[in-house]
């Protein structure tokens, strides 16, 4: 039982301590051209067909082997480019764990997407979220792995993650605009340090008001304190001295308007529109094409919204809410926002 209470734990670690569309016709011809939006094949659209269901693979990167689970859904016929997601686990929760956690890989069946769930490196699988730093170079390598043996649709390749997961989305939409068409940070969106995104990214944040991990109004919460070491040791972050608070993290307001103004929306207050008694929704005054949205949980955790796992260890993150479902919140809204650059 303390061994499963301790898996628990481990699986909502934060950051790791340093996060139908119609054609057209040009007016000066007759021929076709295509929609902005139109789907972008990869290469991977001639490469053999790979079979839908389940695989765990292993690529190079940066000189080292670096494992993920790859999941197609039965739609999958290698010639129709596919839109593809990156979900990224939280800290010591690990890929297979956070397949769990997400549910996105069977909501992909349904809904007609590729996902891949990578893994994190260390003794205690973790993301270095630093733009430029060995994770986000893996994850260049890995969507180049991904468009190089999957029919994908590269204006349709989207990145959320849970935790330290989502503090490794939000850096990826700093360092991969050009290929990356929107994120979905869920319990840890992140203000990154150099964040000079090529191209407005479109976001939508989730996040509690009483997350115990990752605090809504700044800094890390109390709970940090019994969270595993990163280096295997089996002490605890609390043991190392790591701070709960004053860690300059910003209040998840302040982040959400900083990723407002990188993406050219304007600056006045976001639209808030309460969804139920727990759920409110603010939406930024941003150009078309362009979307930055925040759904803040009053009361709720550090927690999946809609997540069956997280209501199972309430215990340990706090409450989750069933008012929205993260999966299907952040695929209407990825549908909403391919890339056009």
């Amino acid at each position: 039982m303390r061994r499963v209470r301790w898996a628990a734990l481990c699986a909502v670690l934060l950051a790791a301590c340093t996060s139908g569309h119609a054609g057209r016709t040009s007016p000066a011809s007759t021929a076709s051209v295509a929609p902005a939006d139109a789907p972008l094949p990869s290469v991977g659209c001639t490469a053999p067909r790979v079979d839908a269901g389940d695989a765990q693979l292993t690529i190079t990167s940066s000189g080292a082997a670096r494992t993920y689970f790859r999941h197609v859904p039965p739609a999958y016929d290698g010639t129709t480019a596919m839109p593809l997601v990156l979900d990224f686990h939280g800290y010591a929760e690990g890929a297979d764990l956070h397949r769990t956690t997400s549910g996105l890989g069977p909501f992909g069946d349904a809904h007609g997407f590729v996902t891949l769930t990578p893994q994190g490196a260390g003794a205690v699988a973790l993301w270095d979220t630093a733009l430029g730093g060995t994770d986000l170079r893996f994850v260049g390598d890995l969507l180049d792995e991904a468009e190089r043996t999957l029919c994908i649709d590269q204006r349709r390749v989207f990145a959320t993650g849970y935790s330290n997961g989502a503090f490794l989305a939000s850096s990826i939409a700093c360092q991969y605009a050009d290929r990356i068409a929107a994120i979905a940070p869920v319990a840890g969106v992140s203000d990154v340090p150099g964040c000079a995104p090529a191209r407005p990214v479109p976001v939508v944040a989730f996040h509690g008001t009483a997350d115990p991990f990752v605090a809504y109004d700044g800094g890390f919460g109390p709970a940090v304190a019994d969270l595993p070491a990163p280096d295997g040791s089996g002490r605890t972050l609390g043991q190392l001295g790591v701070a709960s608070t004053g860690n300059g993290r910003p209040p998840v307001p302040d982040i959400m308007a900083k990723w407002a103004a990188l993406d050219g929306c304007g600056s006045g207050a976001p639209v808030q529109q309460e969804l139920a008694p727990d759920v409110s929704h603010f939406t930024y005054p941003c150009p078309a094409g362009v979307g930055v949205e925040l759904y803040r949980v009053n009361g709720g955790g550090h927690t999946w919204p809609g997540s069956r796992f997280t209501m199972q260890i309430a215990n340990v993150v706090g409450s989750t809410t069933t008012t929205i479902d993260a999966d299907t919140v952040m695929w209407a809204f990825f549908q909403a926002h391919p890339r056009l650059g």
